[in-house]
C-alpha cells in the first residue's frame, strides 16, 4: 500500500491499535490457560504417584484436562 492508501487509513489507526492489543492480550490468556492445565497435569500425576488418587480418577480427570488443553490449542491455532 502506497503512501496515499496510509493516509486514506489513518483515521483507522486507532481502531487496528485497538484490535491488535485486544488480541495480544487473547493470546496471553490462551497461553496462560495452557500452562495452567499443564501445571494441573502434573500435579494430578503426582497425586497418583503418592496414591492420594486412584488410576481410575486419574484417568478421568486426565482426560479432561486433556480435552481442555485441545480446546485451548484449536483456539490458538484457528
Amino acid at each position: 500500500m502506497g503512501l496515499l492508501g496510509e493516509i486514506l487509513l489513518l483515521p483507522l489507526a486507532p481502531v487496528r491499535g485497538v484490535a491488535w492489543v485486544a488480541e495480544k492480550v487473547i493470546d496471553a490468556a490462551e497461553q496462560e490457560r495452557i500452562a495452567q492445565l499443564r501445571r494441573e497435569l502434573v500435579a494430578l500425576e503426582r497425586e497418583l504417584v503418592t496414591g492420594t488418587v486412584s488410576e481410575e480418577e486419574f484417568d478421568r480427570r486426565e482426560d479432561e484436562i486433556l480435552d481442555l488443553l485441545e480446546e485451548v490449542d484449536r483456539g490458538v491455532a484457528g
